[in-house]
């Protein structure tokens, strides 16, 4: 597949990381030859140097000739992503998509005038975290939740901690009926990689188990691990960016207590006169002595959402050491997450791994539904489509060639769902969701052609 990326930018160079992983060809173009070499070291791409809303530049990389235009250019004006997808459509580009800065583009109205101008998909990093942030917050015994189907499917996330049971049990002890599994492990994340488990796989402490459950057995497997689900009364919420300002509305819709910590005054009375039930507070985070005294150890949850990563790691993981139950960060580093993990903060956000998730379905088949990047693990997660004759279909779960790397999870089929094991049939026209690392992303998309 043939893909150009517009911008050198972190999303630019992530994806072209990502892309490059499944040999594709990609060209990125960017004004700045210092980023252009940077991304060059990062992977295998073919870099022009200009601007992408020059024509002249679109067609010097050969955009009449493209699969997929990603807009992600690293400019405060969004708009020059906006503009360069509509080019790049108009001079031959078969799909495009565009980065945006604005949930006014995202209304329903909108979005059709945009899909009429030939853009594909808009996306806003922001706004897609702040509403993963706000499931986090409500699924307050876990540090990842992702659902299929609706909600038919789901996949929990849960860190196993010093008192969990969980600690030296093998895969094979979660004996039940076969045919009515509550829930499966579907991948472990340790320090030294993620594996795909197998029978004799043993849980250690400070691993990240992921679970594939119903929805009706979620505190079946939650109780497994020693979690409980708890009511969220009183969230808080530091930096009252344009993330922090949207998980705020979100959650205040639901949550009884919801707080903003913002240092900038101006932006405070912003924030007052927007949200309806939020209370605004006007302070300085670096000082955790004041965040003591404003009560934040009595909250259910934290969240830092500020322009600074380290902010974030730093900030939740004091708070956590103050008794808070659960913390949840924003950081822009991949390299910083597992830092963040290893400080105690419970779920990491990384808003480059939900762009790449968003734009990285373009580059494979009508098959895929849905497909998420697991942000502290290197497994993804797919919906699968199933075509009548795929050959997932003829035969058991069993008796199919799935590489070690990857193991299908569950099924939707029609309005029933059930977990996937060994003597499970797959029919056409199921929802199937997989699991599975990088390397055998390949051979899983086969089964499904």
């Amino acid at each position: 597949m043939k893909i150009i990326i517009a911008g050198a930018g972190e999303v630019g160079c992530h994806l072209a990381k990502l892309l490059g992983e499944d040999n594709h060809e990609i060209t990125m173009i960017d004004n700045s030859p210092e980023r252009l070499a940077k991304a060059g070291e990062m992977a295998d791409i073919i870099t022009v140097c200009g601007t992408p809303t020059s024509i002249k530049v679109l067609q010097s990389a050969k955009v009449d000739k493209t699969d997929l235009f990603v807009g992600v250019y690293p400019d405060r004006d969004q708009n020059v992503n906006i503009v360069s997808a509509m080019l790049a459509k108009e001079l031959g580009a078969k799909k495009v998509t565009a980065r945006i800065n604005t949930s006014e583009y995202l209304s329903y109205e909108n979005k059709s005038l945009f899909t009429q101008l030939g853009i594909d998909l808009m996306f806003y990093p922001e706004r897609m975290a702040a509403y993963e942030i706000a499931d986090l917050v409500r699924e307050s015994g876990m540090t990842e939740f992702v659902q299929f189907g609706h909600g038919k499917l789901q996949l929990v996330e849960f860190k196993i901690e010093e008192d969990s049971p969980l600690i030296g049990r093998e895969i094979s002890d979660f004996v039940y009926p076969i045919e009515h599994l509550p829930f499966r492990i579907v991948a472990i994340s340790r320090s030294e990689g993620t594996l795909i488990p197998v029978r004799d796989s043993k849980m250690r402490l400070g691993d990240l188990i992921y679970v594939m459950t119903m929805r009706d057995t979620v505190a079946d497997a939650l109780k497994e691990a020693g979690k409980r689900e708890k009511i969220v009364k009183n969230v808080y919420i530091l930096g009252g960016g344009p993330m922090g300002e949207m998980l705020a509305a979100k959650l205040e819709k639901t949550v009884p207590m919801v707080t903003i910590i913002e240092q900038d005054r101006r932006r405070c009375e912003e924030l007052s006169q927007i949200l309806e039930k939020t209370m605004v507070i006007n302070g300085d985070w670096r000082n955790t002595d004041w965040l003591y005294e404003e009560d934040v150890q009595h909250c259910d949850v934290f969240v830092a959402v500020t322009d600074d990563s380290e902010t974030n790691i730093m900030t939740s993981a004091a708070v956590k050491k103050m008794g808070v139950p659960k913390t949840i960060a924003e950081v822009e580093n991949i390299e910083y997450i597992k830092l963040a993990e290893g400080m105690g903060v419970d779920a990491v956000i990384n808003k480059k791994i939900l762009s790449a998730s968003r734009i990285f379905r373009f580059t494979l088949t009508d098959k895929i539904r849905s497909i998420k990047y697991l942000s502290e693990s290197d497994a993804i997660a797919l919906e699968y489509i199933v075509h009548p004759g795929s050959p997932v279909t003829q035969g058991k779960i069993k008796e199919l060639n799935i590489p070690p790397d990857a193991i299908i999870g569950g099924v939707i089929r029609g309005s029933e769902s059930f977990i996937a094991y060994g003597d499970t049939q797959i029919a056409a026209y199921d929802h199937v969701v997989v699991f599975t690392l990088p390397s055998s992303l390949k051979q899983i998309d086969k089964l499904f052609m």
